[in-house]
C-alpha cells in the first residue's frame, strides 16, 4: 500500500501541477480551488501517508491501513472533480463534492486511528 500511495500522489500531483500550468498560460483561473485540491489531498497527504506507512510498517500491516488507502485514492480523484463541477457551473452535479469530501473525511479519520494505535510502535 505504501508504495501504491506514494505512485499515485505523484502521478496525481503531475497533473495538478500540468493543470496549474495550463490555467496560467490561458490566464484562467476558474478550476484553481480544484487544482490546489487535488494538489494537497491528492499530492501531498497521500504521499505522506505512504510515508508513514513506510516507517510504520505494522501500521501498514492493518486491515485498515488498505481501506484507508484505497478511500483517500478514490476521494482524492472524486473531492477535486467536483470542486471543478462546481466551478464550472454544474451544480446540478453539487452531490460529488460533497461525496469527495465526506470520503476523505473517513479515510483521514481511519489515518487517525491508524495513528493513534500504531504511533508508539
Amino acid at each position: 500500500m505504501p508504495s501504491l500511495m506514494m505512485c499515485t500522489s505523484a502521478v496525481l500531483l503531475t497533473f495538478g501541477m500540468v493543470g496549474g500550468i495550463v490555467m496560467g498560460i490561458q490566464h484562467d483561473f476558474q478550476l484553481g480551488p480544484a487544482h490546489a485540491h487535488l494538489n494537497l489531498v491528492g499530492g501531498v497527504l497521500l504521499f505522506l501517508f505512504g510515508l508513514y506507512y513506510k516507517v510504520v510498517p505494522k501500521a501498514a500491516a492493518m486491515t485498515l491501513a488498505k481501506i484507508q488507502g484505497w478511500l483517500h485514492i478514490a476521494g482524492s480523484i472524486v473531492f477535486p472533480l467536483g470542486i471543478a463541477l462546481e466551478a464550472t457551473g454544474h451544480h446540478s452535479l453539487g452531490f460529488v463534492v460533497v461525496i469527495g469530501s465526506m470520503v476523505i473525511l473517513a479515510a483521514m479519520v481511519l489515518f487517525l486511528s491508524i495513528v493513534a494505535r500504531t504511533a508508539n510502535a
